[in-house]
């Protein structure tokens, strides 16, 4: 009976655990969304890898994984830079801005996006990694890449529905000034 109470309690544990942890990651992707809008090239990649880091150290303490700043930041170049097309993308989204008018208004569009999407699967990833056990030393982004690509397709849904949303509250405050 005190066994089947300590299991329950186990399992609930686990399941807080992991709430907290979604938490975490879908705070982190709509701050990194928000930094993206920044009209500064390179500066909002500066304050999204921030955001990133900070996500990985919540993440860690929730696992109880001991965090390791330069480890962490050496693990998001190689997930994040992994995949050519998708390690391009938050650069080029950048570097739009560079381009007057035009640039701004295409990387305040593009960028948002492709933040929150990679903050939201590499939280997913690491999710996923600390939960079975592993830690920043047994990280193999190779062995993610796959899940990685598919939680960053599921980020980019997400992302582009709520911009969707967010459009028409955005157009009426507009027009009401």
């Amino acid at each position: 009976m005190a066994e089947d109470t300590l299991m329950t309690n186990e399992v609930k544990s686990t399941q807080d655990r992991t709430r907290d942890a979604e938490g975490v990651v879908q705070t982190s992707m709509y701050c990194a969304a928000g930094l993206g809008i920044i009209p500064i090239p390179v500066f909002d990649l500066i304050g999204i890898t921030g955001i990133q880091i900070d996500m990985l150290r919540r993440l860690s303490n929730l696992y109880d994984v001991p965090f390791m700043e330069s480890k962490g930041k050496n693990i998001l170049g190689s997930l994040i830079g992994g995949g050519f097309s998708y390690s391009l993308a938050p650069v080029l989204a950048s570097l739009t801005k560079f381009i007057p008018v035009v640039g701004s208004t295409l990387g305040a569009v593009s960028m948002p996006i492709t933040a929150g999407a990679t903050t939201y699967a590499v939280g997913k990833v690491f999710i996923q990694h600390f939960e079975s056990g592993g830690t920043f030393l047994t990280f193999d982004p190779e062995a993610v890449r796959e899940f990685y690509s598919s939680t960053l397709k599921e980020g980019n849904a997400i992302m582009t529905k709520e911009k969707a949303a967010a459009a028409p509250v955005a157009t009426a405050t507009v027009a009401k000034a």
